[in-house]
């Protein structure tokens, strides 16, 4: 070890393996007072850090496991042990040395068609703060990415505490109900009614207060898998408001309808309100709602983009797919579209409204002289 190595220790976390993550985190934290650091991923956890007592443990939902082990968070690892990034004590307790703040790493891109079809019989995960989830893209298109469709059935105070994300992006659209959330240097708590969107930027910290019985939200986030981590030390909301601050390159956005503005969206015969994540994001997402206008003519059309999604807030449409036929898309369905494949929407229902979400923001579309019957007849 290098002669300043103590100073380069910053926390210490023993790893625990249990079979029930929810009960064991139940058992520490309300028996024995623990405090939560963090837990992930949110929509089904499998670890969480917690702390108390002088000591940090780390719990990890697995049937069994080794005799322990000690991770050594470490500001600069390779200064420490001798560049080790692991070591075996004599009783077989591993020790692991990681880096402190390792930068975020997104997995490559694995572009799929998804189609998630809403059931009254639809399967809920329970996650983080006791919120429910739906999963909307089960394969996680290789694990860069990750919609929830996500619910509070009871109204009232939410068990959330301040926290932030570890994320490359990450933004939230109130569905149905309304929830009352705060944010760091945003000013005092607002209310999210429906319609209306937030952005919220890497490493934001906030917390969610309150909500009506039967909130519904829906949630965007890249990489799918991101660290939920607490800051108990910091009261919400701060008494400086810094509107303009910036997150990891990005600003915060509160997007509400009441003030929203519609345009011409770039297939004829739509229309869309923008949500201003595109601006915030510096062209790296765009986050709108498109509605038909009368007459509206279907057009084939495909994208070069990195990621194409889009949630069925009201109404219908059928969505044909080259090679998949026709898709009828209801309230509560949603979809991926991979790049290059071509695709159409048709038979739009006169109160239809989409959530879409692009990478980049401005996707580039292609239109084909194609007629949607001859996209039909690509179907196998």
């Amino acid at each position: 070890m290098t002669a300043n190595s103590e100073n380069q220790i910053q926390a210490t976390e023993v790893v625990l393996p249990c079979a029930e993550l929810e009960a064991t985190l139940a058992f520490f934290t309300e028996n024995l007072r623990f405090q939560i650091n963090s837990i992930f991923p949110a929509d089904a956890p499998l670890v969480a850090v917690i702390s108390g007592h002088g000591v940090c443990l780390r719990l990890e939902r697995r049937g069994s496991g080794s005799p322990g082990k000690l991770r050594l968070i470490c500001r600069n690892p390779e200064e420490f042990a001798e560049g080790a990034i692991e070591l075996t004590a004599p009783n077989g307790t591993i020790i692991e040395i990681v880096e402190a703040d390792p930068p975020l790493v997104l997995p490559p891109e694995q572009q799929s068609f998804v189609l998630n079809r809403y059931r009254n019989d639809a399967s809920w995960e329970v996650g983080r703060a006791g919120m429910n989830y739906r999963d909307l893209i089960p394969n996680r298109q290789g694990g860069r990415f990750i919609a929830s469709h996500i619910r509070i059935p009871e109204g009232g105070p939410v068990p959330d505490y301040v926290h932030f994300h570890k994320i490359r992006f990450q933004m939230i659209y109130c569905y149905k109900g309304w929830v009352r959330v705060v944010y760091d240097e945003q000013g005092p708590p607002f209310v999210m009614h429906p319609g209306d969107c937030v952005l919220q930027p890497p490493q934001i910290r906030h917390r969610v207060l309150e909500s009506s019985a039967g909130l519904e939200v829906i949630e965007i986030s890249c990489p799918a898998e991101h660290e939920t981590w607490a800051d108990p030390d910091l009261d919400l909301p701060t008494k400086e408001v810094r509107s303009d601050r910036d997150f990891g390159g990005q600003h915060f956005v509160l997007h509400q309808v009441v003030h929203a503005e519609w345009k011409p969206w770039r297939m004829e015969g739509f229309e869309f309100r923008d949500t201003g994540i595109d601006t915030a994001t510096k062209g790296l997402a765009g986050v709108r709602v498109v509605r038909p206008l009368n007459g509206s003519r279907p057009l084939v059309c495909s994208h070069s983009g990195e990621f194409y999604f889009f949630f069925t807030l009201k109404g219908g449409v059928t969505l044909i797919c080259e090679r998949l036929g026709s898709q009828r898309m209801e309230a509560g369905d949603s979809c991926v579209i991979p790049a290059q494949q071509r695709h159409a929407l048709t038979d739009c229902s006169d109160d239809l409204e989409l959530l879409e979400a692009t990478f980049p923001a401005g996707l580039k579309t292609q239109f084909h002289s194609m007629s949607v019957e001859d996209l039909m007849n690509t179907h196998d």
